[in-house]
C-alpha cells in the first residue's frame, strides 16, 4: 500500500535522500540474515525498546531465515564503561551483519562503528548523520514521524482536560525531544482553543525534564515523582514522552484515591495495558514494516544509505504492515472526544490541517513561523526551542 504522506511543507522532498550504493553483503540467491540490535533500555520496558524489540520480531516472521540477535540495556547506568563499538564488535563475532542501534545518544559510537566494520549494513534511529553528511557508506538513518502521533495524543488530551492545564513529561532536551513536545502541545492548544472554544490565556502546558530516557536513581528526576507533582499542582492530564510507564501508573493510582486525572503514555502499542482506566491513548511507534524493507535490501543486495522519515497510513493508521505511525485509542477517552479525535485524524490525514503553521514563535519570542508560512521539513526536525505558551526549558 502506497503512503499518502502529507503536512508538513517538503515531507515529499526529504521521505528518503538516498546517497551511496554500499555492496551487499549477500547475493539474492541468499536468503538468511542474522541481525543485531542494541536496545538502549530492556527488551520488555513496555515502551521504546520494546517496540524495537517486537519490530526485530516482526521480521523473522515475514523474513524466513532472519534471526535477530540483541543486546538490551546498552546505556552508561546499566553497563558502565561501555562502548558501542565493543558491543558492536560482540554482534558481529556472532555473525550480524545488519546492526541497528536504537537511541539517538548511540550516534558517535555507531558512527565509529560503521568506519571499523565497512562491510556490515548499520542503521541508527533517530539520527542524522545521514542528512548532514557525516555518515560513513554502510550508515543510514531511520525515525518515525511520531510528531503526528504526538500532535493526536496532545489533542486527546486538550478534549479531556477540565481546567485546560496539561503536562508533559520529557526526558533529555535535544531537536528530537523538543519538536515531540511541541507537537503535543500543538495539538492540545487546537483542542482547548478551537474545538472547545476556550480562551487561550486559560490554557496551560507544562514540560519538566527528568535528564534522561527512563528513570536512573540518583542520576535523572524520578518521573514518578515528577508525575504526582504535576497532578499535585492542578494539572490534569500528562502526556508522556519517556521510554517507560510512569506517568500511567501514577495517573492510575491518584485515580484509585478519587483524582479525575488521565495519562498518555508513549512509544508501544501495548502501553495503555499498565493501567487502562487511566489511560486516553497511546501514539505508538512499528518499526516491523521499515525493518523488513531495510533487511530485504541486504539479503537481495539493493541496499541504499538513505535518511528515512517514515509516517502513519492514513488510511489504515492501526495497520501492522504499513503504518510506522500508530495511535490506539484508550479506554479513558469518552465516546464523544473518540468522534472528535478520529476526525481530526482524518484532517491530518488529508492534509486540510497543518498545525506546523505560522504565525508560531519560540519561547524567547523570536520568529518560528511567520504568518501563513508552513514549516519545512529541517524547520521542524531541527526545532531549535520549544515553542511560545509553553512553560519549561528548552535548553
Amino acid at each position: 500500500m502506497r503512503f499518502r504522506v502529507r503536512a508538513f511543507l517538503g515531507w515529499a522532498t526529504l521521505a528518503a535522500i538516498c546517497l551511496l550504493n554500499v555492496p551487499a553483503v549477500f547475493g539474492s540467491d541468499k536468503a538468511e540474515l542474522t541481525f543485531g540490535m542494541l536496545l538502549v533500555g530492556p527488551y520488555n520496558d513496555h515502551g521504546w525498546s520494546q517496540a524495537h524489540y517486537e519490530g526485530g520480531r516482526y521480521v523473522e516472521a515475514k523474513l524466513p531465515g532472519s534471526k535477530m540477535i540483541y543486546i538490551d540495556k546498552v546505556n552508561p547506568a546499566d553497563r558502565p564503561g561501555l562502548t558501542i563499538p565493543a558491543v558492536v564488535d560482540e554482534l558481529v563475532d556472532k555473525g550480524a551483519q545488519l546492526i541497528i542501534g536504537n537511541s539517538d545518544d548511540m550516534k558517535d559510537g555507531m558512527r565509529e562503528a560503521a568506519s571499523q566494520h565497512p562491510e556490515i549494513h548499520f542503521l541508527h534511529i533517530s539520527g542524522d548523520d545521514v542528512l548532514t553528511g557525516n555518515a560513513p557508506p554502510n550508515l543510514s538513518n531511520l525515525m518515525g514521524r511520531m510528531e503526528y502521533g504526538k500532535m493526536i495524543a496532545g489533542f486527546a488530551a486538550g478534549l479531556t482536560t477540565k481546567d485546560g492545564r496539561v503536562a508533559y513529561l520529557g526526558p533529555l532536551i535535544n531537536e528530537e525531544t523538543r519538536r515531540l513536545a511541541a507537537s503535543a502541545y500543538l495539538g492540545a492548544r487546537h483542542a482547548w482553543t478551537v474545538v472547545r472554544g476556550m480562551p487561550a490565556e486559560t490554557f496551560k502546558f507544562r514540560v519538566s525534564w527528568i535528564g534522561f530516557w527512563f528513570n536512573i536513581p540518583g542520576v535523572t528526576a524520578d518521573p514518578s515523582q515528577v508525575a504526582r507533582n504535576f497532578f499535585d499542582t492542578g494539572y490534569d492530564v500528562i502526556l508522556s514522552g519517556i521510554d517507560t510507564n510512569e506517568a500511567l501508573i501514577v495517573a492510575n493510582q491518584q485515580r484509585k484515591e478519587g483524582k479525575a486525572v488521565y495519562a498518555l503514555p508513549y512509544d508501544f502499542i501495548g502501553s495503555c495495558n499498565s493501567a487502562p482506566e487511566a489511560c486516553l491513548g497511546v501514539p505508538y511507534y512499528n518499526w516491523g514494516p521499515d525493518y523488513t524493507r531495510i533487511a530485504k535490501s541486504v539479503i537481495n543486495g539493493s541496499w541504499n544509505q538513505a535518511w528515512t522519515w517514515s509516517g502513519p497510513n492514513w488510511e489504515a493508521i492501526n495497520d501492522a504492515d504499513s503504518s510506522a505511525i500508530g495511535f490506539i485509542i484508550g479506554d479513558a477517552l469518552s465516546q464523544a472526544n473518540r468522534e472528535q479525535l478520529k476526525a481530526f485524524i482524518a484532517d491530518l490525514g488529508s492534509g486540510k490541517l497543518n498545525l506546523f503553521t505560522g504565525p508560531l514563535s519560540y519561547q524567547d519570542g523570536s520568529d518560528y513561523l511567520k504568518a501563513g508560512e508552513i514549516a519545512t521539513d529541517r524547520q521542524v526536525w531541527y526545532l531549535k526551542q520549544l515553542l511560545q505558551g509553553m512553560e519549561g526549558a528548552s535548553k
